[in-house]
């Protein structure tokens, strides 16, 4: 198997494993600040042990550097929180789609922190976006549940925007497994004073799927997603990302019994489709750009 072939296996691998993380929602009968806490907890052991396996340095290059990992543990963790409480306020397949409006949040926002101004056609995504997300709202109500779900998950994808960005400025230096060594250690530290089920009211049964989702549907697609990008161009990696939400709802649907509404469906690919244009032509864009220079 050739490189790009096996980097393809292992990118596919770790966004199915991505997706496979909104099930837990539902299946781990804990809050979600707790499920957070827990799975960090989980993952920030296994993430040590990736670190110190590929002879990486668990210690950050300056003070400053330990600042900036606080503050994007932080983010993180308020992210986590959102995306969880959302799926379990609405389902899999809504908080899902409802996450995926990052993409777009993330290139109308990213030329305003460069001091550039969007281009008209990213404000039609935009426009486009919001359309998806209010065909996916059954009354415009906050006591609905699924209403809440959507915003809070908006929201998740807000924080989710500004993590990346952060990162992507002040933290590329490090491997994926270090950054989320990081992140995933604050989040423990930053929420867990909070936690509601203490470790020994957690039954067995519970504490396996934890292991689970902090184990393989944590720590390892993020090492599979690292190793990828070694071998795959940043716009294959961006689409292929994209498959996210679909992989969630299928596995919903296979194991949850989770069904998807005509509404449902048609505000999904209204937000995936224009995910998928918006990553194209930020890749295109970035090609051209390193052309010109």
């Amino acid at each position: 198997m050739s490189k790009a072939s096996s980097g393809l296996l292992e990118l596919h691998s770790a966004v199915l494993l991505f997706g496979g993380t909104a099930l837990f929602s539902k299946l781990i009968p804990l809050g979600a600040l707790d499920i957070t806490v827990y799975r960090c907890a989980i993952a920030a052991l296994v993430l040590a042990l990736i670190v110190k396996a590929t002879r990486h340095s668990l210690r950050l290059g300056n003070k400053r550097d330990y600042g900036i990992a606080l503050a994007l543990g932080v983010i993180v963790s308020l992210h986590w929180v959102t995306y969880f409480a959302s799926m379990q306020m609405s389902s899999v397949a809504i908080g899902m789609i409802a996450f995926f409006t990052y993409p777009v949040m993330t290139v109308l926002v990213e030329p305003l922190i460069n001091g550039t101004r969007p281009h008209l056609r990213d404000l039609v995504c935009g426009v486009a976006v919001l359309t998806g997300v209010a065909l996916l709202i059954p009354e415009a109500s906050l006591g609905n549940d699924i209403t809440l779900g959507i915003l809070v998950g908006v929201l998740s994808a807000a924080l989710f925007t500004a993590r990346n960005l952060l990162h992507k400025r002040y933290f590329a230096q490090y491997t994926g497994p270090q950054a989320m060594f990081y992140q995933t250690l604050v989040a423990v530290l930053f929420l867990g004073s909070f936690v509601e089920s203490t470790p020994p009211e957690v039954t067995s049964d519970v504490w396996q799927l934890l292991i689970l989702l902090g184990v393989i549907f944590t720590a390892t697609p993020h090492a599979l997603f690292t190793s990828a990008l070694r071998h795959l161009s940043a716009k294959t990696v961006g689409l292929v990302s994209c498959l996210q939400p679909f992989y969630g709802t299928v596995l919903a649907l296979l194991l949850l019994g989770e069904t998807v509404n005509l509404s449902t469906l048609l505000g999904g690919l209204l937000v995936v489709s224009t995910a998928v244009y918006e990553t194209a032509q930020s890749h295109r864009q970035q090609r051209q750009k390193k052309a010109l220079d």
